[in-house]
Parts: structure tokens; sequence; C-alpha cells
């Protein structure tokens, strides 16, 4: 599909798709409009990074994560490197997770071969592949949910405020200036971020950052480069933070092994 907006706009509506079963290659920077299935989806990127967004937030997924989608979730997607794409339906009765929005899970080889092989399938409804989708749900009700996510603030001074930071990570703006800029007090602005986004400001604020440093790394980027037009003082620094969310290192970051 070509591209059908810029970033920060509204993509065009298309109709629901009863299934989206699919294996394709995306070039950095394709997006995919606005719209919604009636199943469940299962996104996965083995090389590159695909990135989901609803009126919720935004959620990502290098190669050792899948994003969930609910069934009648609004969402589009945008690409960063070349991505080899893979979109696996699940029918809509199944419920492996309770949060209702999309959920970013760790994949291992297993679910991997499975994603791979279940969306190369031209009839998901065949024996086979039910078979499949079985073993898949059983094994994401046990894998781990990994805190990939940007949530939307409503309140319009949280808005101005997460607004200023993203614009330049570079400068370490702190919650008593931001308030000042944004006519809220420091107290406001913390409370506002717990009660819509659920995090403290550092929370949030390092979220921002390794959200940034993915796309910068799946678009080739190094990881010095990463640590400071994200904002860290040392590429230690970030190679740090980068470990507690994901496990690994920015650079062992890969799909998992084959089974």
């Amino acid at each position: 599909m070509s591209e059908t907006r810029q970033y920060g706009e509204i993509a065009a509506e298309s109709a629901p798709n009863p299934t989206v079963d699919a294996a394709d290659r995306h070039p950095g920077g394709h997006r995919i409009a606005r719209h919604h299935h009636l199943t469940h989806q299962i996104v996965y990127a083995s090389s590159g990074l695909v990135e989901v967004t609803t009126q919720a937030g935004t959620w990502v997924a290098p190669p050792d994560r899948a994003i969930w989608i609910p069934a009648l979730a609004w969402h589009e997607h945008r690409f960063y490197g070349n991505t080899e794409f893979n979109c696996v339906s699940i029918e809509p009765s199944a419920r492996p997770f309770a949060d209702d929005a999309p959920v970013v899970v760790a994949v291992t080889g297993l679910v991997r071969e499975l994603i791979v092989e279940g969306s190369r399938t031209s009839d998901p409804t065949c024996p086979a592949q039910q078979r499949l989708r079985s073993v898949l749900l059983d094994q994401l009700r046990r894998t781990d949910e990994t805190a990939l996510s940007l949530r939307t603030p409503s309140d319009d001074r949280l808005v101005h405020a997460c607004a200023i930071v993203t614009a330049d990570l570079t400068r370490n703006h702190s919650l008593a200036d931001l308030g000042r800029t944004v006519g809220a007090s420091k107290r406001t602005l913390s409370r506002l971020l717990r009660d819509e986004l659920g995090l403290t400001y550092p929370q949030w604020r390092t979220s921002v950052r390794l959200h940034r440093a993915l796309i910068l790394l799946a678009e080739g980027a190094g990881v010095t480069e990463v640590a400071h037009r994200c904002g860290w003082a040392t590429p230690s620094a970030f190679i740090d933070a980068y470990r507690r969310v994901l496990g690994h290192t920015p650079g062992s970051r890969r799909a998992p092994a084959r089974v």
C-alpha cells in the first residue's frame, strides 16, 4: 500500500477485514491506514520494527516482540527499517489477555515459527491452521508482557507537556519547568501522569526515550548515536535502560532463533 497520511494526522479509514493472515515486506516509512478487523490479530516483524497506534496510545515491537491487537480495535501501522511483517488472525472468542488494548509480548523461537507459518496460509479455518492457532494461543498465555507502549494523554496541559518533551529528548526538562510552561503546578502534572498514563514522570520519559531508541536502531543508527539523540548522558546509561526493559543489550537485538 502507498502512504496515506503524514505522521500525526488521521489516516483514511478502511472497512473491516474478516481475517488478516499475511506475510509481507514493507519499506521503512510505510504506513497502513486506520482500520479494524473482526478477529484478534497478532502482528510480528522478524526484521525492522512495527508500530501500532490506536486512540489509546502507541505500541512498538522489535524482532523479539509481537503485538496482540484485540478484535474491532481501530488501529494503524507504521514500519521502520525494511520490515518482514507477519499477521495471524485469532477467533474473537479467544481471550489470552485481560486488557482490551493492544499488548506487547515476548517472542520465543516457537512463537516465532507459529506466527510465521500461520501468516502464510490461504485458509485459516482449515483443521491444521486451527490446531496451529490453538498452540499459539497456549504459548501466548504463558509469555511475558513488555511495557513498550505510550498511552495517549487527554488533559490539554499534559498533552502540551508531553509534546514539549518528545520534541527534543536531548533537553532535560524538569516537571516544574514544564508546569510553568503549560500553566499547571508540578503536583498537578505529576497527578495527571499517574492518573492518565499510569507512570511517574521519570518512568514516562524513559518510555518515550526507549520508544524513540527502538525506531532509530531499526533505521540503522548506532548505540552511541541513539544514546545521544534520545537524551541519555552516556551509551552505558542507554544500554542499562534498554536491558532493564528488554532483557538484553541493544547490540544483541535480533529475532529469536528458529526451532
